[in-house]
């Protein structure tokens, strides 16, 4: 059992950002979703959070529409990171980390037995044990984000949303927050603008165009020249690794108007 959409459509602000997808992962993968800017990706992640509703079609989580679960429960089994959050207030990673633990909270508050070793095991999942004790505003901005995929996981979740997670980051941090995502024992979902991080970190990839599906299937087989072309508008060469079976992507420019 997983998340998954089925055809759904969303207007937004009296425009169709959503129409007619479905999304299907397997458990335990991470899914890359593609598109250019004002595809409907954000949309997406948005109705499969539980966050806005469908105008028609289903959004499900083991079998059941998200309407029917109680927004704790949810919270407890999907968890979310943005593209980057921000707080004015002097607080410590350990106290970030710890409002994943909100859903697993009694009703009249305080902390369950299992709050601290969630945030142990999430801290270290993420490597950042050693800064646990230091001020938020002091981390770079890969701490922050590896910061944030930590709160997620002290959610200890099933399925795990991400919306442009290593925007703002520089390639170092970008590999090193995807290498971690694609290793969790979850399902991830990440919405990604770089095709080659995309082709290198997803087991499958969903490429939409307009609100639309326009290819569904494993990175190698989906990121063809042709489908960057076509929905893209940009040249690009696509070379296969016989040894890992992944591909890279070379882009020669954009195509002529």
């Amino acid at each position: 059992m997983t998340l998954e959409a089925r055809e759904v459509r969303w207007t937004r602000g009296g425009t169709l950002v959503v129409d007619g997808v479905s999304l299907h992962p397997e458990p335990g993968t991470t899914v890359g979703l593609l598109g250019p800017n004002g595809s409907g990706k954000s949309s997406l992640l948005r109705l499969l959070q539980g966050a806005a509703r469908p105008d028609s079609g289903d959004v499900l989580l083991d079998e059941r529409p998200l309407t029917q679960w109680r927004r704790r429960d949810l919270a407890r089994t999907v968890a979310v990171v943005t593209q980057h959050a921000e707080t004015d207030a002097d607080i410590v990673v350990r106290d970030v980390v710890r409002l994943g633990r909100t859903p697993h909270r009694p009703v009249w508050g305080g902390s369950t037995s299992g709050d601290e070793e969630a945030i142990d095991a999430a801290l270290e999942r993420v490597a950042l044990t050693d800064k646990a004790d230091r001020l938020w505003h002091t981390l770079s901005g890969g701490e922050r984000q590896r910061a944030q995929i930590a709160r997620a996981l002290a959610q200890e979740p099933r399925e795990l949303l991400l919306d442009e997670p290593t925007n703002h980051l520089d390639i170092r941090h970008q590999l090193d927050v995807l290498a971690l995502v694609a290793a969790l024992p979850v399902t991830s979902i990440i919405a990604l603008h770089d095709l080659n991080l995309a082709a290198t970190y997803c087991d499958s990839v969903l490429v939409l165009r307009a609100g639309r599906v326009v290819a569904a299937g494993a990175p190698a087989q989906v990121l063809t020249p042709a489908l960057i072309a076509d929905v893209y508008e940009v040249k690009a060469r696509v070379i296969p690794d016989a040894e890992t079976g992944r591909s890279t992507i070379l882009f020669d420019g954009p195509l002529a108007s």
